[in-house]
């Protein structure tokens, strides 16, 4: 079996754990582990809710949103994305949710183009991507988080350039958009 597919044994092993912090966004828990090499360790990990990241594209246009990022302390420009603090049980509706939060779009047609891990080496959080289609202007519905958010239209060529020109940092944006393209591919 691949191990790639959970096919092996864990080669880390929990002796315990402990919730050290909790707010309405995350948990953060310490772990006492047991390597297999037999070294003992600790392993600091933050648990998050899923969440999704939507690649809104109509017409030629990729739909951005702008606004301060509090823990780089700078303005980012990305895809809408975002969670709601709770168990998802549709990721759809969860996508759906964030892009008219976040836009004030609707979509008449929502892709799952798969999901993906944040940043497994500390958190675990799986974020869901998905193409938003055939958009519609409805009205935006931001978080208190969200006050000076912008959003802004580019074409695909200006969006590309914007990644390739480190403007676009964001991974989650980065690497929906890797999906999108080989889904496009298979599309034919």
């Amino acid at each position: 079996m691949n191990p790639v597919e959970g096919g092996t044994a864990p080669s880390i092993t929990t002796l315990e754990s402990r919730e050290i912090y909790r707010n309405q966004w995350l948990r953060l828990r310490e772990d006492k582990i047991l390597r297999s090499n037999g070294q003992p360790g600790i392993y600091s990990v933050v648990d998050k809710d899923d969440c999704a990241v939507i690649l809104p594209i109509d017409q030629g246009r990729v739909w951005l949103v702008e606004q301060f990022r509090y823990t780089i302390q700078d303005r980012a420009l990305e895809l809408p994305q975002g969670g709601w603090e709770m168990k998802v049980d549709d990721p759809e509706e969860l996508a759906r949710g964030e892009l008219k939060e976040e836009t004030g779009l609707h979509a008449a047609s929502m892709t799952c183009l798969g999901w993906m891990w944040i940043a497994y080496g500390f958190t675990r959080q799986k974020q869901h991507v998905f193409l938003a289609t055939e958009l519609t202007t409805t009205e935006k519905d931001p978080d208190p988080e969200e006050h000076d958010m912008l959003v802004r239209s580019v074409t695909v060529e200006e969006f590309e350039e914007m990644m390739l020109a480190g403007v676009i940092r964001d991974a989650s944006t980065l690497g929906a958009w890797g999906l999108y393209l080989m889904w496009k591919v298979r599309q034919g």
